[in-house]
């Protein structure tokens, strides 16, 4: 029989990452995301929904934010506990206008080839906020609720 490893609700893990706005650092992004979520207990039937918003945010700050510039940068921070996982994304960039991004639910836009990652953000996680500075920059705040409530075992051997 396989030993379980049950974690405290309180358990809270935090990380920062600074990383050079390339698609390739979203995986370094991705993996500590998952690494938290398992030492903090996480249920892994939320990870691809995380795991997925994370990489939309991401390419958004690199893409959008930033124009895929590797000097400028983007910071995330990771707030994890087997209850909720938090994630902060911020660019260098110029900012937006929430309101001028196309509705991907539209006719119109249903063939588009991009304009789904605010989207999917908004559909994966309990919460987003989207937020522009005056000087520039983005910031997306969201949190995904897990199974609160309900206690969180983990198999030993996947600790």
């Amino acid at each position: 029989m396989p030993k379980t490893k049950t974690v405290s609700a309180k358990t809270s893990l935090r990380s920062h990452l600074v990383l050079g706005s390339l698609f390739e650092n979203i995986e370094v992004a991705e993996r500590t995301l998952v690494d938290l979520c398992n030492e903090a207990g996480c249920p892994s039937d939320d990870e691809y929904w995380l795991v997925t918003a994370l990489r939309e945010a991401l390419a958004n700050a690199a893409k959008h934010g930033n124009k895929l510039n590797p000097a400028l940068k983007v910071d995330i921070d990771y707030t994890v506990n087997p209850d909720r996982v938090e994630i902060r994304i911020l660019d260098e960039g110029q900012g937006f206008d929430l309101n001028d991004v196309p509705d991907p639910t539209d006719a119109a836009n249903l063939l588009r080839p991009s304009g789904r990652g605010i989207f999917y953000m908004n559909q994966f996680m309990s919460h987003v906020d989207i937020t522009c500075g005056q000087g520039g920059g983005t910031e997306v705040f969201m949190y995904r609720d897990l199974n609160p409530g309900e206690p969180v075992t983990q198999d030993a051997g996947e600790a």
